[in-house]
């Protein structure tokens, strides 16, 4: 009942947009958003015979990465046309594997610690979020397929303030915290309950991760928490059958993200319905070891053999079942 009245009100939003425009008017509005679009020509690697082969009937796997901006100025979406990527200037806050269902019914968010300790082709060992840092979106697609075997089909990225934009467009999100916890870094204390937070009180939660039992680990949970309650809004009734806010919506995610050279507008439509349509969303994270030194870093250690077994999982499209086998969720409704 849920997938059925999301898919009738994206049909019903499309259609009351385009009974209030002329055709002309309709292809300029698409033809803006496209233009909208930030394209990164060698965002993927174009060696095919150092990739994981490509799959018919396994799912998709995007890549999404939230960029820490070492510039004052905007690195990703519209305003950064000429500075997606400069060496040294940006790390990866964020590395999410997100892996689409062949059967388009269930989508998978595996995020992969920052600080997690691999192999960087070319490089040696390494912090995975120095990869980008050293040669931005190709240098981390290539050691995110080597950790993994998994292919990556597509990239996105947004910084911080595409993030706290897109937030704001959507009129912000709730989120339920279990606990009291203060930020020394930010001041600012996250009281028990329901927080309901705009564009900069999101970017203040996400960002934490002193003062938090988990760390990085749980800092992570409250990125996927805060993704699941922008899922959650975006494909909500009270933003669906509004157009003024899925125009604003559109606008904003257009303006804020970079993409591969392979993102079509069609191919953002249409993944737009595979998430209203799928069954649900689920969280995890890469397998960790445990934390340690290198030098004088801080790292984490990640689970060789089990991060082999929820790759081959993503490979053969069974994520969901590595998940509920393995009891590896991670609960999104309520977080430190």
């Amino acid at each position: 009942m849920h997938r059925a009245l999301r898919l009738l009100l994206i049909t019903g939003t499309a259609g009351i947009l385009m009974g209030a425009c002329t055709a002309g008017t309709l292809y300029a509005f698409q033809s803006s958003l496209d233009s909208d679009i930030v394209r990164i020509p060698d965002a993927i690697p174009t060696a095919e015979a150092e990739r994981p082969p490509a799959e018919l009937g396994v799912g998709e796997n995007w890549l999404l990465v939230g960029t820490d901006t070492r510039s004052e100025r905007t690195t990703t979406g519209k305003d950064a046309r000429t500075r997606l990527w400069r060496p040294g200037e940006q790390r990866t806050d964020t590395i999410m594997l997100i892996h689409l269902a062949d059967a388009g019914n269930r989508i998978s968010v595996i995020s992969i610690p920052r600080d997690s300790w691999v192999s960087i082709p070319g490089k040696g060992r390494a912090k995975i979020n120095a990869a980008f840092s050293w040669g931005g979106p190709a240098l981390l697609i290539k050691t995110v397929e080597k950790l993994t075997g998994v292919r990556v089909d597509h990239y996105a990225a947004i910084d911080f303030q595409g993030f706290s934009a897109a937030t704001d467009a959507i009129g912000g999100v709730d989120v339920e915290v279990t606990e009291t916890v203060r930020d020394p870094l930010s001041g600012v204390t996250w009281k028990a309950g329901r927080q309901h937070l705009d564009g900069e009180k999101a970017l203040q939660f996400v960002r934490q991760r002193v003062n938090l039992p988990g760390g990085d680990l749980d800092r992570i949970k409250r990125q996927q928490a805060l993704l699941h309650s922008i899922a959650g809004k975006v494909l909500s009734a009270e933003t669906l059958a509004n157009p003024v806010k899925v125009n604003n919506l559109l606008r904003a995610l257009t303006k804020a993200i970079s993409v591969d050279s392979g993102v079509t507008p069609g191919i953002i439509r249409s993944r737009l319905f595979d998430l209203a349509d799928a069954d649900g969303f689920q969280y995890t994270t890469m397998p960790v070891r445990g934390s340690g030194m290198e030098g004088s870093q801080s790292v984490v250690y990640l689970d060789t053999r089990k991060v082999r077994a929820l790759s081959q999982a993503i490979q053969d499209d069974r994520v969901d079942d590595y998940i509920r086998e393995s009891d590896s969720a991670n609960a999104v409704d309520e977080i430190r």
